[in-house]
């Protein structure tokens, strides 16, 4: 399979794939993709508010199992020290009593030193049973600062989340199809009219004042396909290809057989391409030459191939 050429591959494949589902060749904006392309602006700050929250789930996993570790040495620390205690008040009765034996008689002085011998060897043990209890919860507590997510991690995390959520808010408000007054321009005319200075609008390169009346046109539901793919293009032409190829890919999946279609194909490819996507931009340029060959379209594409 690796011996056969992407033009062959494409020539066999790609006829099918348009023919049968042509809008499903645009992956644009997809975040579950390994490697996604023509993000908006609002998808690559949610791609990487995604990442940031895997790195805060990890790290907060190891300190958990951190925590869990030293909470089972604390416990076995408590346990020492209460043994340590208890012989240390034996050791205290055991001292007055050898003590009072010494008054009695002082014969006794021998066995006496031999038990404090003995009680002081006792206590050393123990001390070095201590001091290695010490060393192992140090060494869990560096553990757990090297993997503890710091404040300013987190006051960074939700910063991002913040941004994204405002980002989104301003994206939906500028988007959104929100009813126009009734004494605006727009409210007072029928779709037809608007279409047609809407396009107007376009060829005199107006484009702020297009994609105002496109946009009106698509939350009216009048020829969406079209408004998408004049959006799109003018999204191209002010270089902002990352959104062109969404309005693209919207205008494709309403309506796949446009007259247009050569043209978004190739202005789509562009766009991957400027992106830096020049495997996806190689497929659809590929898949241009095969569906229309004796396009304008279709010249330009083997140029870029």
């Amino acid at each position: 399979m690796k011996h056969i050429t992407l033009t062959a591959l494409v020539a066999v494949t790609v006829p099918l794939f348009l023919n049968a589902a042509e809008p499903s060749a645009f992956g644009a904006g997809n975040l579950n993709n390994p490697n996604p392309y023509g993000l908006t602006q609002s998808e690559r700050v949610l791609l990487e508010t995604k990442k940031n929250l895997r790195k805060v789930e990890v790290k907060s996993n190891n300190q958990a199992n951190a925590v869990d570790d030293l909470k089972e040495r604390l416990d076995g620390f408590e346990t020492i020290l209460d043994s340590i205690g208890k012989k240390s008040h034996q050791t205290k009765l055991n001292l007055n009593k050898l003590n009072e034996e010494i008054k009695v008689n002082s014969e006794n002085r021998a066995e006496f030193e031999k038990r404090v011998s003995t009680v002081t060897q006792t206590n050393s043990e123990d001390i070095e049973k201590l001091k290695l209890i010490i060393r192992e919860l140090s060494s869990v507590i560096d553990s757990i600062n090297a993997k503890y997510v710091s404040r300013s991690e987190f006051n960074k995390l939700v910063k991002d989340v913040n941004s994204f959520k405002s980002l989104i808010a301003k994206e939906l408000k500028s988007s959104s199809s929100a009813p126009v007054k009734k004494s605006s321009k727009l409210a007072s005319m029928d779709s037809a009219t608007i279409a047609k200075e809407a396009q107007a609008y376009f060829d005199k390169k107006y484009y702020t004042k297009a994609i105002e009346y496109y946009t009106y046109l698509i939350s009216k539901k009048y020829r969406p396909a079209k408004a998408h793919f004049m959006i799109g293009e003018m999204k191209y032409k002010r270089k902002n290809y990352g959104e062109a190829i969404s309005y693209f890919k919207k205008s494709a999946s309403l309506y796949s057989k446009a007259s247009y279609m050569p043209k978004l194909m190739l202005h789509t490819a562009i766009s991957m391409e400027k992106t830096k996507d020049k495997k996806n931009a190689k497929v659809f340029y590929n898949a241009i030459v095969v569906k229309y060959p004796d396009s304008p379209e279709a010249k330009e594409a083997k140029k870029h191939l």
